[in-house]
């Protein structure tokens, strides 16, 4: 009598599924970490103007204005430089109601302590912008940086 016996039939064994929970977590971590989640829907056009000396914004207390043309996104019917400001669309004459609106979503103890950062196209007029910085003084908002993308300074 032999001790070891041949199968008859060749039948695979079962798919071992102890370590499926571990590739599901790990694949949840890495699409965590990979995906980039926009706040904004941007509306307008916004080629930003070269700087030569820029430095790192800190983003926890800071509030976007976008001033452009209106881009591929946008279906109103303007032509000219908008303003948007979150999600929203604003006229001039709302831009301070708009903005605080923006500042209350800020966590309370960085509200009082707020950034605008203007992300002006270089096209855009500058009277709009003299505009909405007069809107943002009526606000009490005296923190205003300006966004540009690092280059050459225009002269």
């Amino acid at each position: 009598m032999s001790k070891f016996k041949k199968k008859k039939g060749g039948e695979l064994p079962p798919v071992n599924t102890a370590s499926l929970p571990d590739i599901v977590f790990m694949l949840l971590f890495f699409f965590m970490v990979a995906t980039v989640l926009r706040k904004n829907d941007l509306k307008v056009l916004n080629q930003l103007p070269p700087a030569d000396q820029i430095e790192k914004l800190d983003k926890s207390r800071t509030v976007f204005i976008y001033i452009g043309k209106p881009g591929p996104n946008y279906k109103g019917k303007a032509r000219e430089a908008i303003v948007q400001i979150g999600d929203r669309i604003v006229d001039v004459s709302e831009v301070k109601t708009a903005i605080l609106q923006e500042v209350t979503k800020l966590r309370e103890e960085l509200q009082s302590s707020a950034i605008v950062a203007l992300k002006i196209d270089q096209d855009a007029e500058a009277g709009l912008v003299y505009d909405v910085k007069q809107e943002l003084r009526e606000a009490n908002l005296p923190k205003i940086i300006f966004i540009t993308t690092a280059g050459e300074s225009v002269e």
